[in-house]
């Protein structure tokens, strides 16, 4: 018998259009491009997004058309947000991060039929605008009167569309499960897979996100993702934060510590998101100038596992909890979150210190488990490890056009499972700790390093004969790559000559911080470089090097 209640789609425009209506005079505060910092209202935000959205409409854009976005945390982008997925598009977030010849391969892929872009990324798509086959135009947001000379093809400025558009629409209505969001991975191995967000899963994943024993957001909250917008919609903040009725500060390209810090004296920020990376160059910068940031009662941190002595400093000296997050693109991504909790009160610094170095609990609704070799469930004893298999109405069923389709998805016990990758154990009270991981990724100040595609680029150079990348210890990155070279007989190659020999096949961030010419490289039985061998040896190198 089915039960007799309404069927409300969860649609996201929605989100926008209850901010507006119950909490219209929160603001959105934005650190621009063009320099100055851009306020306004909820209010504000729907009228323009409805100008976006007749804007699509007169330039084509059909429903379940991917539109791209390579832009910093804004209003504008916000804004795209609303408007594309409003419309039943599908709004693709672009990682500027990534090397041009990814964001070419990301583009084509998606298929998307325009790019609205920030004007600093421009240089990045001109070089491979004639292969962008499928984009009919390349939107700028910025002002009219500072619209930089191009060469891509129909450059068209963002203001000057909104102008000509009405500030009504009427959002159209379509099943909960619509696509309306696209994120790619970074490409670990191989190229990146796309992910495919629903109206659904982008709400639900809101809800469970702003919980108390969550972010805990509500209408008296000031929330500030530094986490950009082009990864993983910024942890889903553009959706908690009007969901919420909250006040919502996005830095653009602002993130370093001044420019941090001037906004959250500004808005008076209580809770920011980011990775640790970006909260020990704000503290540096406390540090330096002798501010405070008393606003701020809570950093959620994720990318990576969060160093002890970053959750002390936070704590001791500046009175923030530190919130560690774990998840992934495939997850929405939040997964499992550390919140405070009332056993922690009664715990010395030292035990509750360790659990905000874990992953965190689960959020309602995200099963996670741990399994063995012959996809056994493994105990939660905190000891035994196993491999970190993750399911739940936010967690992904399938990569976009179906890539990949069996590599990533396990049918174990208790049904279909994602397979993280990661090796992981859980503890008796749930909390979650990544011991290690699967494959042999380099995570640097939260983002991902392919240490295949490192080391296919290095072997592509004519006096290399085989390549090994490791991640090491950072003190500020949290991981670094450490590149070894086997030469070619004869070759007599330097440092600097590999370097900038790679420069010109990956991102400069992937670049490694130091390259160990060696005879041979351990192998195993079967051929495989045996990677265990060189991490045992070299994993505090970069911190030695840094000391001596």
């Amino acid at each position: 018998m089915a039960g007799q209640m309404m069927t409300q789609p969860l649609i996201i425009s929605d989100l926008l259009e209850y901010a507006a209506a119950h909490h219209g005079g929160s603001e959105v505060i934005s650190r621009r491009q063009e320099g100055d910092i851009h306020r306004y209202t909820y209010r504000d935000a729907l009228t323009r997004t409805k100008q976006l959205a007749n804007a699509l409409q007169f330039l084509g854009v059909q429903p379940g058309d991917r539109v791209a976005t390579l832009a910093w945390n804004g209003y504008r982008h916000l804004e795209c947000y609303y408007a594309i997925s409003g419309i039943g598009a599908i709004c693709h977030t672009v990682n500027p991060r990534l090397y041009t010849e990814q964001v070419e391969y990301i583009i084509n892929h998606a298929e998307d039929c325009y790019v609205f872009l920030d004007a600093c990324f421009a240089k990045l798509l001109e070089p491979v605008a004639d292969k962008l086959t499928s984009v009919r135009g390349f939107i700028f947001m910025i002002d009219e009167d500072q619209m930089p000379a191009t060469t891509l093809p129909n450059p068209i400025n963002y203001e000057a569309l909104l102008a000509a558009q009405a500030g009504t629409f009427s959002w159209p209505r379509f099943p909960a499960e619509t696509a309306s969001g696209l994120c790619y991975t970074s490409g670990t191995t191989g190229n990146p897979k796309g992910v495919l967000y629903s109206h659904a899963s982008t709400i639900l994943h809101a809800y469970a996100s702003r919980n108390p024993d969550a972010l805990n957001v509500s209408a008296d909250s000031v929330v500030m993702p530094v986490v950009p917008m082009y990864h993983v919609c910024a942890w889903g903040m553009p959706y908690i934060a009007p969901m919420s009725g909250a006040n919502l500060v996005l830095p653009g390209d602002g993130m370093d510590g001044q420019s941090l810090h001037e906004l959250i004296e500004i808005a008076q920020v209580d809770l920011m998101l980011g990775v640790p990376t970006v909260w020990l160059g704000l503290i540096d910068y406390l540090k330096k100038t002798g501010k405070r940031m008393d606003s701020v009662k809570t950093v959620g941190v994720g990318g990576s596992a969060s160093p002890r002595s970053l959750v002390e400093t936070l704590d001791k000296e500046y009175g923030v909890y530190l919130l560690p997050i774990w998840g992934m693109t495939e997850t929405s991504p939040l997964a499992t979150l550390g919140a405070p909790t009332r056993a922690m009160q009664s715990m010395s610094d030292e035990e509750r210190y360790r659990l905000q170095t874990t992953a965190g609990r689960p959020m309602f609704g995200v099963d996670i488990e741990i399994f063995g070799d012959d996809d056994e469930r493994l105990p939660h004893d905190g000891i035994t490890r196993g491999y970190l298999r993750v399911r739940g109405p936010w967690v992904l069923d399938a990569y976009f056009k179906n890539e990949k389709p069996e590599s990533f998805f396990i049918d174990a016990e208790g049904g279909r499972w994602f397979d993280t990758g990661d090796i992981a154990v859980i503890d008796e009270n749930s909390y979650l700790q990544i011991v290690d991981r699967a494959k042999d990724v380099v995570k640097s100040g939260g983002e991902w390093i392919s240490s295949i595609d490192l080391e296919n680029a290095a072997v592509g150079h004519p006096q290399v004969m085989e390549a090994c990348v490791i991640g090491v210890r950072h003190k500020k990155w949290d991981e670094r790559p450490l590149l070894f070279i086997v030469q070619q007989e004869g070759a007599n190659l330097t440092k600097e000559e590999v370097l900038s020999y790679l420069e010109q096949h990956v991102a400069k961030w992937w670049l490694p911080d130091d390259v160990l010419f060696v005879q041979e490289l351990p192998h195993t039985a079967t051929g495989k470089l045996q990677k265990r061998t060189l991490r045992d040896e070299y994993i505090d190198y970069l911190m030695e090097k840094a000391s001596s």
